[in-house]
């Protein structure tokens, strides 16, 4: 017992001031110069702001590049939610003091291991005008859910993915593209250096590039630690999950990254599983809204939409390299997952009835250097997409050019 109470008088002096010892420890870590394509698109200024996104793509780097280079270090605060700090204080205790000392902006990280988040970033938007918080979250099930509820009309969300093709020449191979819309790709108006050669890199991308960490050593494990604490803690906790229902996502998973691109028949799912098929599709929502994996529909609506399931994909093509193994990753269904992971970062694509996607009523088949306009040949508005070509034209747009769109 005199342990015990040693050791909670010891949590309970954890304050402030080690917050502030850890985060300008961070912060003095943090690097500048390239930046992820949501840092400008942010409005920082807002009272109550949320970046959410799947585990490892980002989002902890840019927050603390934008507190660098913009704001006042001094009268900011970066805490993480599985700090020491809340086994005795609350993040309202925190909002609280820091606002007494003058602080301006209050950054929290990993908000959703943070039990009740939503409610009490409720009470501080509330009592605390004078504060501009910062959340952020991987877990994006947990975070939307607290976002539709306690902080309706009062945070504004933004959803950061994993990097671009052109994020990813930057970042790992010191090229800058500029950003192109759909229509300039569509209208073959990208203009690039004539020595570039960009299949060389695009092929190391689709293996490893969509993560921020693949610069890092030991990548594919990295990315199995990612996918297994997203199987194995997120979604469980969020859906109050047991240890064996958890083990059904895992084997869920792997019967999806060998057989991708596939329609899904949730009876014999639910058989290989031993669970219903009511089940199966709630775990297949948790596993999207986690963003492993990504569910062609039948029309726009986002997520949630009830638009019929057509195919489902892995999420991007790095996952299919490192979980179905770069032997078994079959190119018609890279070509494929890459177009649809690029493309639904700034709009919505869906099944098309005679092809492969329908953009905003624009038909695309994805292809190799030898796909036809046969599947095409008699609808209107519709382009061939091929790969192992470097540039198009009239409407053969290259493959790679789509990962220019943000």
């Amino acid at each position: 017992m005199h342990i015990l109470l040693l050791l909670l008088s010891n949590l309970y002096q954890i304050g402030m001031e080690q917050l502030i010892v850890n985060y300008k420890r961070i912060l003095k870590l943090t690097t500048s110069g390239f930046h992820r394509y949501l840092y400008n698109k942010v409005n920082w200024n807002g009272r109550l702001v949320g970046i959410v996104g799947a585990r490892g793509v980002g989002k902890t780097t840019m927050i603390l590049q934008y507190i660098k280079e913009h704001l006042d270090a001094n009268t900011t605060l970066y805490v993480n939610a599985e700090h020491l700090y809340f086994a005795s204080h609350t993040l309202f205790d925190l909002a609280d003091e820091f606002s007494k000392m003058g602080g301006k902006y209050l950054v929290v990280d990993e908000v959703h291991r943070y039990d009740g988040w939503s409610r009490e970033l409720k009470l501080i938007y509330d009592y605390h005008p004078e504060l501009h918080v910062i959340f952020s979250g991987s877990s994006v099930l947990d975070i939307n859910k607290g976002v539709h509820s306690d902080l309706s009309r009062r945070a504004v969300v933004y959803t950061m993915y994993g990097l671009s093709f052109r994020e990813y020449l930057e970042l790992f191979e010191n090229i800058k593209v500029d950003i192109y819309t759909l229509e300039e790709v569509l209208s073959n108006k990208i203009e690039l250096d004539e020595s570039f050669r960009p299949l060389v890199y695009f092929r190391k991308y689709l293996e490893k590039g969509y993560y921020p960490f693949a610069i890092e050593d030991d990548y594919e494990e990295k990315l199995v630690n990612v996918v297994t604490k997203t199987l194995e803690t997120d979604i469980p906790e969020y859906a109050n999950m047991n240890v064996s229902t958890g083990r059904k996502l895992k084997k869920l998973m792997t019967v999806i990254a060998e057989s991708v691109p596939f329609k899904p028949n949730m009876v014999t799912l639910a058989e290989v599983l031993g669970v219903s098929r009511n089940n199966v599709a709630d775990y297949l929502l948790y596993i999207e809204e986690a963003g492993l994996i990504t569910q062609l529909r039948d029309q726009t609506g986002g997520v949630r939409s009830l638009g019929k399931v057509d195919k489902v994909y892995l999420e991007n093509t790095n996952l299919i390299y490192t979980l179905a193994r770069k032997e078994n990753a079959e190119i018609g269904n890279v070509r494929e997952t890459f177009f649809m992971n690029q493309l639904r970062v700034v709009d919505d694509p869906i099944v098309s009835p005679v092809s492969d996607f329908l953009v905003n009523g624009i038909t695309f088949e994805i292809g190799g250097r030898n796909k036809k306009q046969k599947q095409i040949k008699d609808v209107e508005n519709a382009y061939i997409v091929k790969d192992d070509i470097e540039y198009g034209s009239l409407n053969i747009i290259p493959l790679w050019q789509f990962g220019l769109l943000y």
